[in-house]
């Protein structure tokens, strides 16, 4: 089974989130693919098979499969569009989340591409700020909100930043990830940054979470009053996705880098 290792939300390696990527050409079995996910230890390991109806496309944290992944989604469509399909400039998948696009903005020489997707915003409802919450993350939140996951509004940057939550009290709290986020230092050139972590799918922290920032990137475009957004990931790799937010979908752009091409023995 060839296994392509890609940086997400990236130009570079060594940046962004890490996502393996499997291209089988049919379906392993559901506990193959958690042990290949286990094996690897990203936070997801994307599983794409083109079937009849065209690309399927599943997401295994360390943890168990998860319904919806930005960046392993990002790192998928960059595999295929160049190496599987390289004429083509878009892909569509179809999720447990539905049907997720990918398409892809050509950069100078075959450099520099760009690929954004079309994701569904997840609906959140605000919740209150509990102790449990601040001695879990070791600040307090000043706003909370709950969809599929738990969204912290912090008061600054700096908060946000400084974080050392504590990722066994971090289980007790409602919600499949927590994720982190506060407005952007003034002159930063960021509207919002974040950070989002994952215990609960045995993923400490995820370099540069895409779902999380269906619930992140909504929120702060309610708050700002703004449908356009550059937002950052303040993982120690970093990762910048370029958003907009309307109709009840996010689009999340950003670029993508080969790591590794390998072939996966599991026999």
């Amino acid at each position: 089974m060839k296994q392509y290792v890609v940086d997400a939300f990236t130009d570079q390696v060594f940046r962004g989130n890490p996502a393996a990527v499997c291209l089988p050409e049919s379906w392993p079995s559901d506990a193959l693919m958690a042990s290949i996910a286990m094996e690897n230890r990203f936070s997801e390991t994307a599983f794409a098979v083109h079937e009849p109806e065209g690309w399927r496309l599943r997401w295994f944290t360390p943890g168990g499969e998860i319904d919806l992944c930005g960046h392993a989604t990002l790192a998928t469509a960059y595999v295929i569009l160049r190496f599987v399909e390289p004429d083509a400039d878009m892909v569509r998948f179809r999720t447990m989340s539905g049907v997720l696009t990918a398409a892809r903005t050509r950069g100078d020489d075959g450099a520099g591409d760009v690929f954004t997707m079309d994701f569904p915003a997840f609906d959140i409802k605000p919740t209150p700020v509990t102790d449990t919450m601040e001695r879990a993350l070791g600040a307090r939140p000043v706003e909370a909100w709950l969809g599929r996951d738990l969204l912290c509004v912090m008061p600054d940057e700096r908060t946000v930043r400084d974080l050392d939550p504590d990722q066994e009290l971090l289980k007790d709290l409602p919600g499949l990830l927590a994720n982190v986020t506060a407005a952007g230092d003034p002159g930063g050139g960021f509207d919002c940054v974040s950070r989002s972590f994952a215990p609960k799918l045995n993923v400490s922290e995820d370099p540069v979470c895409g779902s999380g920032h269906c619930h992140i990137l909504p929120y702060w475009s309610e708050r700002l009053g703004k449908t356009s957004l550059t937002a950052y990931q303040a993982s120690a790799r970093g990762g910048i996705i370029h958003a907009t937010v309307a109709g009840g979908r996010v689009g999340l752009g950003g670029g993508a880098a080969l790591f590794s091409v390998g072939t996966i023995l599991p026999d």
